[in-house]
């Protein structure tokens, strides 16, 4: 099994740790973190680290509001030492025009139930297959069915961390009940309804998507689009209307 590695939040979680410590302890700190994980947590036999790199897609998609806008505090003092660290010694992937995520979630979907992915992003919980929560210290499978509908859950409740609107006063358990048993075109049309129109679900449906192909751009659901939480297929949506004009029911 291959370990794929959220190397972005270790470089705060560790830096932050270590801020007041020399660029050795810094290293070190690093470097046993992953070795005791890898080792003795996981005992996988192989791992990449995925670090996120200056282009991202997302940055010209959002027009509710800007994203990662909220993001203003300052880094870690060994923040990039410790990235240089993770790319040149812990088989580092640094990703060009998406972030790290998307990647993790390209190779999590190639290499499938011999991968896990190790993070503390609830993002990754739309993607199929093994999960590590390393603060939590729970390893954790979710199925095809459960991402599909994290995923939409996401549209409603937001995302705080990367300045992604949700609808106010919405939060997951709300939002669970408001998606759970419905298929993908019915869930896409509750959250246009809920967001306000069908723009602001594309909008956030595309923000919050993780990659699962190079370049892949999220659309919604359309008439061919397998809908895997029913085993039927969902109906053709135009994605131009008004919310309106789309079908609670999914007819």
């Amino acid at each position: 099994m291959i370990a794929l590695i959220d190397g972005d939040i270790l470089c705060y979680r560790i830096g932050f740790a270590t801020n007041e410590e020399s660029e050795d302890v810094a290293i070190r700190t690093m470097a046993k973190f992953l070795e005791d994980m890898l080792m003795f947590k996981l005992e996988v036999s192989d791992w990449r680290t995925y670090l996120t790199g200056r282009d991202n897609f997302r940055f010209g998609v959002a027009v509710t509001a800007p994203y990662k806008g909220n993001r203003k505090g300052e880094k870690p003092i060994h923040h990039a030492l410790l990235r240089e660290y993770l790319e040149l010694s812990w088989n580092g992937v640094v990703s060009e025009g998406n972030e790290a995520d998307d990647e993790i979630a390209i190779a999590a979907t190639e290499q499938g139930d011999e991968s896990i992915i190790v993070s503390l992003d609830k993002d990754f919980d739309q993607v199929q297959g093994w999960h590590y929560n390393f603060v939590k210290d729970e390893k954790y499978y979710v199925t095809q069915e459960e991402g599909i509908l994290n995923f939409y859950m996401q549209f409603l409740t937001g995302d705080r961390i990367d300045n992604i609107i949700g609808v106010k006063g919405i939060g997951p358990v709300t939002a669970r009940k408001l998606l759970e048993g419905k298929t993908q075109r019915e869930m896409f049309a509750t959250c246009a309804e809920k967001l306000g129109s069908v723009e602001r679900a594309i909008e956030n449906g595309v923000l919050l998507h993780l990659q699962r192909t190079r370049d892949e751009i999220w659309e919604p659901p359309y008439e061919d689009t397998e809908c895997q939480s029913k085993g039927q297929k969902t109906t053709a949506m135009d994605s131009g209307t008004d919310t309106q004009d789309v079908s609670i029911s999914g007819e």
